[in-house]
């Protein structure tokens, strides 16, 4: 199946204009990360990743992450791209989302710069927000992206795109 592209409207993105294999790209839109009540990540400077058919992952600089609540779990994975990543679990009071954040400890050449940057699967927190707005989880729960009204697809992760 090939996907249909939704047109982009003035000051959208499409996700079908991102490049394969994936870029890393400066931000300064505001990124929020709410968890239990607490705001677990607040910048200015974030960086995203941006790939064919998904929505930007953001990743945060970690001097604003509120490392307290992150303890580092077994799990690890790896980006053809981006090299080895590293999990953590988020705990906010009595709430724990495990492996809900990772980071790139030694990315590869092409994303060396955001080294130690964490980011937050959107699915397992109360609220990430750009610039304000309440991001949507990218579809499939193998994937990070957040989906905002300047954002369009279709998404990777939606039924049916398994094959893309």
């Amino acid at each position: 199946m090939r996907p249909q592209p939704i047109p982009p409207g003035p000051g959208q993105e499409s996700v079908w204009d991102y490049p394969r294999p994936a870029k890393l790209d400066d931000t300064d839109k505001h990124i929020q990360i709410i968890f239990n009540g607490e705001i677990v990540a607040d910048t200015h400077r974030a960086k995203r990743v941006l790939e064919t058919s998904h929505p930007p992952t953001y990743y945060i600089p970690p001097e604003d992450v509120k490392q307290e609540y992150l303890t580092p779990t077994q799990r690890a994975s790896v980006c053809e791209w981006k090299g080895q990543a590293r999990y953590y679990t988020l705990s906010v009071g009595d709430r724990q989302a495990p492996d809900a954040v990772w980071h790139y400890p030694n990315p590869t050449p092409t994303f060396a710069s955001m080294e130690n940057y964490y980011a937050f699967y959107p699915d397992l927190m109360d609220e990430c927000r750009v610039n304000g707005e309440k991001a949507i989880p990218q579809p499939g729960k193998f994937y990070g992206g957040w989906i905002t009204k300047d954002v369009v697809g279709p998404f990777k992760g939606e039924p049916g795109t398994w094959g893309w």
